[in-house]
């Protein structure tokens, strides 16, 4: 298990170390993360699609992926109301010049995830014979993955040092993982797993295109569509909530987003909470991203 949790955090690190200024380069690597997050969650569904006992485990799977939104979101927004307490801060009011943020198409671009995993289970389950190299695909994919995203990070145009000084988005970003964890030990009677195995579980962040393969190699398909429902989930939610809350408590609203909060849902930030919730959302989702696989595989590593 050591040995996985070091390949899964290597080629991250990897691509952080490098540095790029072929602009060009960076747009094509952009559409080829896209087009391998894609490529890796049907692989996840091809796993589950191809499970044993699949129709009989559905009714089980959905009890322990509404145990794990359901607590995590509880757990999640006490502690970032509690943050938002001691750290109050006071978003701009929105622009109403810059017009309103497309909902439906956010929603559409949050439900592709699903539809792509869905695809690979009606393929693994009516079409496809079992591919016994598939999981070896999905771990091969999920590092070139990370590498990629390690260079994204390295080369957004982002000062490492600012993004360690905005102590409002470590704040909220450190009270997320915190709040997590406690949620995750909360639920280890629950879902039945050793304690470091429910840890990994709450350390998704949203990020579903890692927790669902990571945690599908390690604990098999059915928690791994577990995990990636549950990440989905929380993008969807915080779709939904942020309109809601940015304007009277922004900590609750950004971190809840978790690691989506600096890129999926920062343009809802933006356009409900104004220009100063932008810098707090993009410091507080590069750490969740950083800090999601090195939980996941330091948990995992302990089984």
């Amino acid at each position: 298990m050591l040995t996985d949790a070091l390949l899964i955090l290597a080629p991250l690190f990897l691509g952080f170390a490098l540095a790029l200024e072929n602009r060009r380069l960076m747009t094509a690597i952009h559409y080829l993360v896209e087009a391998l997050v894609y490529f890796i969650l049907a692989l996840l569904g091809l796993g589950l699609g191809q499970m044993e006992g699949l129709s009989d485990q559905l009714g089980t799977m959905a009890v322990q992926m509404s145990m794990l939104v359901i607590v995590l979101f509880v757990a999640n927004m006490a502690g970032l109301w509690l943050f938002h307490r001691w750290r109050p801060m006071t978003p701009e009011p929105r622009d109403a010049a810059s017009g309103g943020t497309g909902y439906v198409r956010l929603f559409m671009a949050a439900a592709r995830p699903l539809l792509a995993v869905l695809a690979g289970v009606l393929s693994g389950y009516f079409l496809l014979p079992e591919l016994p190299q598939a999981e070896q695909v999905a771990t091969g994919a999920l590092m070139l993955l990370l590498f990629l995203i390690g260079l994204q990070l390295r080369n957004a145009g982002l000062s490492l040092r600012k993004l360690l000084m905005n102590t409002q988005g470590l704040g909220i970003a450190l009270v997320l993982v915190i709040s997590s964890l406690l949620a995750g030990i909360a639920l280890v009677p629950v879902l039945g797993l050793p304690w470091h195995d429910v840890l990994a579980l709450a350390s998704g962040f949203g990020w579903y295109s890692l927790s669902g393969i990571v945690i599908g190699d390690a604990l098999g398909p059915a928690w791994g569509g577990v995990a990636f429902v549950n990440d989905v989930l929380r993008e969807i939610i915080a779709l939904a909530i942020i309109p809601l809350v940015i304007g009277t408590r922004p900590a609750m609203a950004i971190g809840y987003g978790g690691a989506t909060s600096m890129d999926f849902t920062l343009p809802i930030i933006r356009s409900s909470g104004g220009l100063s919730c932008v810098p707090v959302a993009i410091a507080s989702g590069f750490l969740l991203s950083f800090l999601s696989p090195v939980l996941m595989g330091v948990f995992l590593s302990l089984g």
